[in-house]
């Protein structure tokens, strides 16, 4: 069998990285295991769970439905970008103090679509906030704590910036 592959450029957090990519091979694949951004969680491997969300181009994005090399070129965020050597993000800090997770798994895809949707719209509604979440499963809460963090979250975002 033969394999087709070639050298491509993701700017992931920032940062340019040259990465040799096969062929049909995922976004989350790459960044997580050859670039080693852990933060993308392998959940389902379709689309389903949510646990490797990015943002591409401010957009939240299933990176196991993403080819890598369609993603060159793109600005990528992901959870280990959010503070960079800065706080943490208002997202992140009210994530903690309403202790909004629990086994943690999940947290980094719903982390990221919380971003998406307040880098869009940073006064969203209740019913925005439960649209932008929901893609993303988590099998441990109601995701009622989720909701208040966003929604704490939004009184800091000026701060950050």
């Amino acid at each position: 069998m033969i394999k087709l592959s070639r050298k491509i450029t993701l700017n992931v957090n920032g940062k340019n990285y040259e990465v040799l990519c096969e062929a049909g091979e995922n976004l989350r694949d790459v960044l997580r295991e050859k670039l080693g951004f852990l933060g993308v969680k392998k959940g389902c491997d379709f689309g389903g769970c949510g646990a490797c969300t990015v943002i591409i181009d401010d957009n939240a994005v299933y990176s196991c439905m993403t080819w890598a090399y369609k993603a060159e070129g793109k600005k990528i965020t992901t959870i280990e970008g959010l503070s960079s050597g800065r706080p943490l993000h208002p997202v992140q800090e009210a994530f903690i103090a309403l202790s909004a997770s629990q086994c943690g798994y999940c947290t980094p895809g719903i982390v990221m679509s919380a971003l998406a949707l307040l880098n869009k719209n940073p006064k969203p509604s209740f019913e925005e906030i439960k649209e932008a979440l929901a893609g993303n499963m988590c099998r441990c809460t109601g995701y009622v704590r989720y909701i208040k963090a966003i929604v704490n979250a939004c009184k800091n975002l000026k701060k950050f910036e």
